[in-house]
């Protein structure tokens, strides 16, 4: 049976995200779904909160821990000295809602070219891997995320060519939609955390920088539009899909018919 869409077309690539976004809608439905989509919860939980403390230490600050609980929240701990200006502060902050984000983007983009389907897993399992025994101190976290960085690195290193690509299209689409199930929690400006209640992200950008929390709120979320929409507007380029047209060898004469 011929398929309905020319292998590496635009429409095949269309096709394959669609599929990876339905899957990431619907699993939870689904009898068990709800288990089979936990690790990958608990994975978005982890970037959201190595991107508060990757941003603690691109501003100066140290990355101290990072917490992961059952019901699928977390909470990264940094030391910030006493002199940190209110900016400090809020791009901490910031830099959890924007991380899975930014991770799903570079994801999106990444599965477009075949070349990077395996080293892109190999990063994201490594990074896994290496944050596990560098920061990670919750059971949770260590149950989960070596299991998951493990079956990363299995499939960039047994699996086909299709199911490498299609994983990262997956990781690169649960990503980019895990900002619409923060959305309750960008709009709100306290949270309870491991039992514990916390400035919200967005509560703390206001406590930072003044304006209220929903329009920092407004603000993550038109970023994280804009980085999703312009990764996906690369990905599926048709120019850039067909490929560059060869040049010709430079003994050959082209003669072009101008336009009437």
């Amino acid at each position: 049976m011929q398929s309905l869409a020319a292998p590496g077309s635009q429409a095949e690539q269309v096709g394959r995200l669609l599929l990876a976004g339905v899957i990431v809608v619907f699993l939870p439905a689904l009898p068990f779904g709800n288990y089979l989509i936990y690790p990958f919860v608990i994975l978005t939980t982890w970037w959201h909160e190595m991107g508060h403390g990757l941003t603690a230490l691109l501003v100066g600050q140290d990355f101290e821990r990072l917490m992961i609980y059952s019901d699928g929240s977390g909470v990264a701990e940094s030391l910030v000295t006493g002199d940190a200006s209110v900016f400090t502060h809020a791009a901490i902050a910031a830099g959890g809602p924007l991380a899975p984000s930014l991770a799903g983007a570079g994801l999106i983009m990444a599965s477009a070219h075949p070349r990077l389907w395996r080293p892109a897993l190999w990063a994201v399992a490594a990074a896994i891997l290496a944050s596990t025994i560098i920061y990670v101190r919750s059971p949770v976290g260590y149950a989960v995320l070596p299991l998951l960085g493990a079956l990363l690195g299995f499939i960039a290193w047994r699996a086909s060519d299709g199911i490498a690509r299609f994983t990262l299209q997956f990781l690169g689409v649960i990503a980019a939609m895990s900002m619409l199930s923060d959305w309750n929690y960008l709009f709100t400006e306290r949270a309870v955390v491991g039992g514990t209640p916390l400035l919200s992200d967005t509560g703390q950008i206001e406590a930072a920088l003044a304006l209220p929390h929903w329009v920092w709120a407004i603000i993550l979320l038109l970023t994280s539009t804009v980085m999703i929409g312009a990764s996906l507007k690369y990905a599926l380029n048709e120019n850039r899909l067909r490929g560059r047209p060869l040049r010709p060898p430079r003994n050959v004469l082209q003669f072009k018919r101008p336009k009437r």
